[in-house]
């Protein structure tokens, strides 16, 4: 259903519209697997430390689905996502005592990788040793801290990764995330800095094998992908703390089209960042005000997700305390 831009759709259509894209989708595959990993974690998380105090749990979404074109897929449509925001973000998230789900499109930046080489294999391994007794030792000492690091947090049972690729995969993963937090209400929150795609085939829809070159022009209709965020804030996480991500490369019409985002999804915080200047700053809107966040230079900070993740748990504590009042 199209309707013209800033009109909400109907909340039955838009139920119908979520039902169909579910019963119609590819089953995710270990569904039961991954359903049972979310649960366990978070029950581990959720219970009472030695301080009487539950930890907080932050589902993180990083990097860029994709839209198989074919079932057998060959050719996809794909975005130019990093995932350096949500890996980065993870890393400050856990340093401030969350326990994460960090949900990541495969193949994209990882959380304690960040300062590594593109192919950290060859650069960062050397060989020790004569033709009989070869061994291979870590020469780089980020690769060494990035294992160490990543290694400590998953043995504790603070981090928790599980990759996607499609779009079909990833809003799956999502609702299985959504329906388990919601067990812990407010101590829940959903940072959602993957770039979703805002179209797809569906697979109903969708050829078997390869469109082969020789049929001639590519003629194919994309169909919108149910807007998703307005049923996790208010039917499958309702208690949750939710922050979406609005990215725009037109800088006149990003803060306009970000408190759009938070009045239509009924998000808590929306964050607004210009394609050209996202690594330096961005914009937290909220309902009362908009806070401009900056990469701190002065203090030698290598990003801006250091400030923000700082400023989002500030806002968390507020709503997780205005609960137990």
């Amino acid at each position: 259903m199209a309707l013209p831009s800033g009109l909400e759709i109907p909340k039955e259509a838009l139920d119908a519209e979520i039902k169909s894209f579910f019963e119609s989708a590819p089953s995710l595959k270990n569904s039961d697997d991954v359903g049972q990993k979310f649960e366990e974690f978070v029950k581990k998380n959720s219970l009472l430390s030695g301080n009487g105090r539950a930890r907080r749990v932050v589902c993180v979404t990083s990097g860029g689905t994709t839209v198989p074109l074919e079932q057998r897929c060959v050719r996809y449509i794909d975005n130019f996502s990093s995932g350096h925001r949500g890996a980065a973000s993870t890393e400050y998230f856990l340093k401030a005592g969350y326990a994460v789900i960090f949900l990541y499109r495969r193949r994209t930046c990882q959380p304690y990788c960040r300062s590594l080489p593109d192919d950290p294999l060859l650069e960062c391994l050397e060989i020790v040793g004569d033709s009989n007794t070869q061994v291979h030792q870590f020469h780089s000492q980020a690769v060494r801290t990035a294992i160490t690091k990543t290694h400590a947090v998953v043995a504790e049972g603070l981090l928790l990764k599980l990759p996607f690729t499609t779009i079909f995969e990833y809003l799956q993963m999502l609702q299985m995330v959504a329906f388990t937090m919601r067990n812990i209400g407010p101590h829940a929150m959903f940072y959602l800095a993957a770039a979703v795609s805002d179209f797809y085939v569906p697979w109903t829809s969708m050829v078997e094998h390869k469109i082969q070159s020789g049929s001639g022009p590519l003629d194919m209709r994309l169909v919108q992908v149910p807007k998703m965020l307005l049923v996790l804030r208010k039917d499958w996480a309702p208690l949750s703390f939710c922050i979406s991500f609005k990215l725009e490369t037109n800088s006149k019409i990003l803060l306009e089209k970000a408190d759009m985002a938070l009045s239509k999804y009924k998000m808590h915080m929306v964050v607004a960042n210009e394609l050209l200047s996202q690594k330096e700053e961005v914009v937290v809107v909220t309902s009362k005000e908009k806070i401009l966040v900056r990469r701190n230079k002065s203090l030698g900070v290598d990003d801006v997700e250091s400030t923000l993740i700082e400023l989002i748990v500030e806002r968390h504590s507020v709503y997780v305390e205005s609960f137990d009042l």
